[in-house]
């Protein structure tokens, strides 16, 4: 999975007490989920950041992607110089994910020329927050746009697909207040829209109804004065298609604008296999030593045998795989846990995988069915069968429905080369197929 998560939170100055000077405890609620979102993040362990925020750099007609290698701001507009920070930006992801909007049509393009461009506070506030939960992975920071809603949904569905073909975790933070229009006395004065467009909002994010963000009419966002619709409606595009929880952590507009703190997290065991092989690969990396297993399990992980690959990637490209053909554990979980540890430490056509490199890895578990007996070529498929050739005590396998093996000829080739098999050896051959989770 390559969108691993993303929070939806609002970036009012007054939270920072160096700003607030007191007034910050009016936000208790918003600074509790605040925090509460920012260890979630933690959690997921990204490799890239992505913020987008309505005060980033952006034009009418497209939407803008910060420049440079990297970028420093501070709260010194709102009385509080020391409060800033400095962040590096993901180049590779920015120029994959560009590209992608490009060849889709979609207008966006790198804003402005310098490495250092002063970070807004629609990003600053995020970053602080997330900083003291200790999340320090590289950023990326866009803006948004006057355009609709759909085109900002679509922007966010090429992040998804730039993430993926660069193998990196991203999670997705989308910075943005509510209505500006919720009380009399504050600072833009009351409409109703305001307080309707809030709580059908807050509804929305609770729900994860990307429907609403995207249907609701812009004239009735107008005239609540909302701020952050645009960015929620490119992080639910970054969204799309993922089985998430979301919750609405909190709500509040002591000051007259709605503040809202929303997570969308991966739902507990909808990738449960794949869970288990980072899980068991990090904490061997960081400790030496396997993880137990936890209770809960699905009963097809503790229940079951079988043989099972582990591959790991790296920015879209092999890191290491090694399997079993046939279980060789009194559990498929065991297996995982077996095989990740073996893929990140032992296969030896890379070196071992380093801590710094865990948050960049992505994964995929196949569990094999059982061998068959090939008696011609005509009962194999690279995309639906895994096969095995065998000559003698050697044999070599290739898993099914790989990028760039097309044919039966060329996945036969590969595996026999794998199992150093000789063109003119006798060799007989198995298929077999797989269940994959990525």
């Amino acid at each position: 999975m390559a969108i691993v998560g993303a929070v939806a939170v609002p970036h009012p100055p007054v939270i920072v007490p160096a700003v607030g000077r007191g007034r910050e405890s009016a936000l208790g609620q918003t600074d509790g989920a605040y925090r509460q979102a920012a260890r979630c993040v933690a959690r997921w362990h990204p490799g890239t950041l992505v913020v987008i925020s309505p005060h980033a750099p952006g034009r009418a007609d497209g939407v803008q992607i910060s420049p440079g290698e990297a970028a420093r701001g501070d709260l010194a507009a709102f009385g509080a110089p020391e409060e800033g920070i400095e962040v590096c930006y993901d180049g590779a992801l920015r120029a994959c994910w560009l590209q992608l909007l490009r060849q889709a049509g979609l207008p966006a393009e790198v804003a402005g020329r310098e490495d250092k461009r002063a970070l807004d506070h629609g990003t600053l506030i995020p970053l602080l927050y997330l900083r003291r939960a200790g999340v320090t992975c590289p950023v990326l920071r866009v803006g948004i746009s006057g355009l609709p809603g759909q085109t900002h949904w679509q922007i966010g569905r090429q992040l998804a697909r730039a993430a993926q073909q660069c193998g990196r975790r991203v999670a997705v933070v989308a910075s943005g207040d509510l209505s500006h229009k919720l009380k009399v006395d504050g600072p833009y004065g009351f409409a109703p829209e305001g307080p309707a467009f809030d709580r059908q909002c807050t509804a929305a994010l609770a729900a994860g109804d990307w429907d609403w963000l995207l249907t609701v009419p812009p004239a009735f966002c107008r005239r609540a004065a909302e701020c952050g619709l645009r960015s929620f409606q490119m992080m639910a595009g970054a969204l799309d298609g993922l089985k998430l929880d979301a919750q609405c952590l909190s709500y509040e507009g002591p000051f007259g604008v709605g503040y809202a703190v929303a997570v969308f997290a991966p739902r507990e065991g909808g990738d449960a296999f794949v869970q288990l092989a980072r899980l068991a690969l990090e904490e061997f990396v960081r400790t030496g030593r396997q993880p137990p297993l936890s209770a809960g399990l699905p009963t097809a992980l503790t229940r079951e045998t079988a043989g099972v690959f582990v591959s790991l990637y790296r920015a879209g490209r092999l890191r290491g795989c090694i399997g079993t053909i046939a279980p060789a554990t009194a559990s498929v979980a065991q297996e995982i846990v077996r095989n990740a540890v073996l893929a990140g430490t032992r296969d030896p056509r890379f070196p071992a995988v380093g801590e710094a490199e865990l948050p960049e890895l992505t994964y995929s578990v196949d569990v094999l069915g059982p061998l068959e007996p090939v008696a011609g070529l005509q009962q194999l498929d690279p995309r639906r069968y895994g096969v095995v050739v065998r000559c003698g005590q050697r044999r070599g396998l290739l898993l099914p429905d790989l990028d760039g093996v097309d044919t039966v000829e060329k996945q036969i080739r590969i595996a026999r080369e794998k199992g150093g098999i000789g063109r003119e050896e006798g060799y007989t051959l198995a298929r077999f197929e797989v269940v994959r989770h990525r």
